[in-house]
């Protein structure tokens, strides 16, 4: 276990039982009987540092805390190739290998990441052909979002776009792919959260 200073226990304790409705760092700086925001701000780097912590890097009040610190690299399963274009190929059950990465990039729990290789040049220039694509396993996406998906029986990278009456799954490359409406047997395996690129 990770020794902890005792600001940063309190700052944890804070952090479990407002996890529904975070408070501001005025709020924590005042809870914390601490001279200043500053302060909150160099126990919650550390609270990440040592691996306690996640944070959404554009939302600070949307954080995930863990039971246990993560160690500082883990291994993530790499499964098959996504389609980035068209005919894709299913994600298999077993990993083809497992990526050690830094713990620290991923501002979710390791144990929701796995990896999978783009292909096709649908997603570019965010995504290019080759590239390993980190994703949060989740069942559902919020417009915008880009995902692995299947549909159709094939894994595909999309942007996700929902209205009243449909999905429609969408390409970065729009003037080469148009989008397109989700099949029957679609499913939303993960939402994408890095891009390492290797192009």
């Amino acid at each position: 276990m990770k020794k902890l200073h005792e600001n940063q226990k309190r700052l944890l304790d804070l952090l479990k039982s407002n996890i529904d409705e975070p408070l501001t760092m005025l709020e924590l700086m005042e809870e914390l009987g601490v001279a200043s925001t500053s302060v909150v701000h160099h126990h919650i780097l550390q609270l990440e540092k040592k691996g306690f912590l996640k944070r959404n890097p554009s939302n600070p009040r949307d954080y995930q805390l863990l039971n246990e610190p993560e160690k500082s690299i883990v291994y993530i399963n790499l499964y098959g190739l996504a389609q980035c274009g068209v005919n894709g190929e299913i994600l298999v059950g077993n990993p083809q290998d497992r990526i050690p990465i830094a713990s620290q990039i991923l501002k979710f729990p390791t144990s929701k990441a796995f990896m999978v290789k783009a292909k096709g040049d649908s997603m570019s220039p965010k995504i290019e052909e080759g590239d390993l694509i980190i994703a949060e396993q989740v069942p559902t996406a919020t417009n915008g979002d880009t995902i692995v998906c299947v549909n159709n029986g094939e894994t595909l990278v999309k942007v996700f776009q929902q209205n009243d009456k449909s999905i429609i799954l969408k390409s970065i490359n729009s003037s080469k792919y148009d989008p397109f409406l989700a099949s029957e047997d679609f499913l939303i395996v993960g939402v994408v959260r890095n891009v390492l690129n290797y192009s």
